[in-house]
């Protein structure tokens, strides 16, 4: 039961992670290790000029940023962030390492006042476009991600249009993975369901909507640990199921 065990992963970060990080390095399992430093607007390295050090300290299969670019937002905290990127970026493909990109479009006031303060109308009608033209930007600054972690997309049309804008101009490496956004279990299934469809999308990265009940259980005393890692792993394994079959694909995880 499961995906593969070279079609799975975790992410981890050093801070929290490290001892899980060098175990699943000893173990030879993929896994993935944020750069930037958590809980900004705007991307910064975590260990400043000396992030080179620790990704080859760890060793990830893929080194990790979290960005928010909103193409209409503040044009100089943008600019400033695509210098910083195209420094990681550079550096990684210069190393030979893979570079892994969550891409996360927060409307702008003026955006979500034109779907009448709608988050749900901005993710639908506005954010889809917002990302296709974000992805382009990153790109035209130099920016050269090989995986693309997407918020999720409520069409395959949609998807479509990131995807190709994302492998545009040769890129054809260069692969999309579905964002659960710790969403609910019928939003997320949408989403990998119109993903999973779409040539230049390969998997997921979904995190909390399968494990955040379980955990906050376990740490409550609600339930044991067995049942807790019984029920994630159920998850996890309902989402593998539900990808693979829009796929196709059992093995395009």
């Amino acid at each position: 039961q499961g995906a593969p065990r070279d079609a799975a992963g975790l992410l981890v970060d050093e801070q929290f992670g490290a001892e899980i990080a060098r175990t699943a390095k000893h173990e030879g399992y993929l896994f993935a290790m944020p750069v930037e430093k958590s809980g900004q607007d705007e991307f910064d390295f975590d260990y400043g000029e000396d992030f080179g050090t620790h990704i080859l300290d760890f060793d990830p299969t893929f080194s990790k940023v979290l960005v928010r670019y909103n193409p209409d937002g503040d044009r100089e905290m943008n600019a400033t962030q695509l210098v910083k990127l195209k420094k990681l970026s550079d550096w990684l493909h210069d190393n030979g390492r893979k570079f892994l990109f969550e891409l996360l479009v927060p409307a702008e006031p003026a955006q979500l006042e034109s779907v009448g303060g709608d988050a749900g109308r901005y993710d639908k009608e506005v954010r889809p476009g917002l990302m296709v033209t974000a992805i382009r930007d990153i790109q035209t600054g130099g920016v050269e991600p090989d995986i693309w972690k997407i918020e999720g997309i409520d069409t395959a049309e949609d998807c479509q249009k990131i995807a190709a804008q994302a492998r545009s101009n040769g890129r054809d490496d260069v692969v999309c993975v579905v964002l659960g956004r710790g969403a609910n279990d019928d939003a997320v299934v949408n989403w990998l369901q119109q993903g999973a469809s779409v040539p230049g999308y390969v998997g997921f990265a979904i995190g909390r909507t399968i494990w955040w009940d379980a955990l906050k259980a376990y740490l409550a005393s609600e339930t044991d640990r067995s049942a807790a890692v019984k029920q994630i792993a159920t998850n996890f394994l309902r989402m593998i199921e539900v990808y693979t079959a829009a796929s196709g694909d059992q093995n395009h995880i």
